[in-house]
């Protein structure tokens, strides 16, 4: 293996899109050179007034061979592109010995390409934002918290993880757009694997997987998104406990499933012209405006129960409603990414392919950094032998 490539201290933020916030800002004001490029130089100056930094951030028109030229060994290349473009820009980071860090799922090209930044001594930083990213960072902090205070015995698990960017003030289709409507239409398309009821279950259709969910007295929908077996491992659930339910899903307001009926069954048809057409015709109906105020809402609970009758219940709930400035969700992705990145300006996070959290030490700084950067959330922490906050 190469040896580890030191940060040079230079960022390349790719992308001004909606979660492009304030995670920039933190950024600008830690690393020495911060380089933000866009297709559109006036969405980039746009960006840069919007957030306060005239003069801490270089604008760039974005292009393959500009950016490529711009890139040097030892800078950090943090994608905010769509997921489809993340490749090209990880190769282009292999081929200048850059560091690469996105918010996005590792797909499996990401995953092989890290292969092949580990040889060469960079990091791959994946799963960074908010769901993944905060989620993650929330399941191994209880994931420790359990196993110090019961252990690994033998016990029944129940662990739960859903998020949501839901409209502040609902409205009558349950919902606001935080992302193109082609791309929410697309992923309730995808099925979910999940375990309840202590069995391996898989829904091709999710929203015909729709459950009630009380977080804090308030009632939700939430429902399995994508494939949540990989995450046991990922979390490292000990072999010892027996699954009983463990999901990682969407949240959704209360009547959403009953609001996107007609919705629902456009994708039943699975006509892809039908479909896009949908998308299209949503984004014009419901169009997110200036005025509009999104809610973020994030809950992460595990529960044991052991064949004593001893328990232990962990819970983690982030609840955020966006800003004049920015949106809630613009917020949790980005400053959870800045902080991450932060990690890897430091050299604290190993080379090859990272997520968000791993060891305590990285899960108790990232999370420090939320904070200190506006992200609040709570913890609550339940046994049989009382409980505390």
């Amino acid at each position: 293996m190469s040896k580890t490539i030191r940060a040079s201290g230079t960022l390349h933020w790719v992308g001004v899109g909606l979660s492009t916030g304030s995670g920039l800002r933190v950024l600008a004001n830690r690393a020495n050179r911060v380089m933000l490029w866009g297709r559109r130089p006036d969405r980039v100056q746009a960006c840069i007034e919007r957030l306060g930094l005239r003069g801490q951030v270089h604008p760039n028109a974005l292009s393959a061979d500009a950016l490529e030229s711009a890139v040097g060994p030892g800078d950090v290349v943090v994608s905010m592109l769509p997921t489809t473009e993340h490749v090209s820009l990880l190769q282009l980071c292999l081929r200048r010995g850059a560091h690469f860090a996105c918010s996005s799922y590792v797909s499996e090209s990401i995953a092989h390409l890290a292969k092949q930044a580990a040889e060469r001594g960079l990091t791959v930083l994946t799963e960074a934002g908010l769901d993944p990213g905060i989620d993650h960072l929330f399941a191994h902090d209880l994931m420790a918290l359990s196993l110090t205070e019961t252990g690994d015995d033998s016990a029944d698990a129940v662990f739960t993880s859903y998020c949501g960017g839901i409209p502040e003030k609902p409205n009558g289709f349950r919902y606001r757009f935080s992302w193109a409507p082609h791309g929410v239409l697309a992923a309730l398309r995808t099925p979910a694997r999940y375990i309840e009821g202590g069995a391996e279950r898989v829904v091709d259709r999710p929203w015909e997987a729709v459950q009630r969910h009380i977080v804090a007295g308030e009632a939700f929908e939430v429902y399995p998104n994508r494939d949540s077996l990989p995450f046991v491992t990922q979390y490292h659930i000990p072999p010892s406990w027996r699954l009983r339910q463990f999901v990682r899903g969407t949240l959704r307001l209360a009547g959403w499933h009953q609001a996107w009926s007609e919705v629902f069954d456009v994708l039943a048809d699975e006509d892809a012209e039908k479909i896009r057409e949908l998308a299209n015709t949503l984004a014009a109906r419901y169009p997110t405006t200036s005025m509009d105020r999104d809610r973020v809402v994030l809950t992460v609970a595990l529960t044991l129960s052991g064949a004593t009758g001893r328990s232990w219940h962990g819970e983690y709930l982030l609840d955020m409603v966006g800003s004049d400035a920015e949106s809630a969700m613009a917020t949790c992705v980005s400053v959870s990414l800045a902080v991450g990145v932060c990690e890897v300006l430091d050299g604290r996070t190993g080379t090859g392919l990272r997520r968000a959290g791993g060891d305590t030490a990285e899960t108790s700084r990232w999370l420090a950094g939320l904070r200190e950067h506006g992200i609040s959330f709570t913890r609550r922490i339940g046994s049989d032998r009382g409980s505390s906050r």
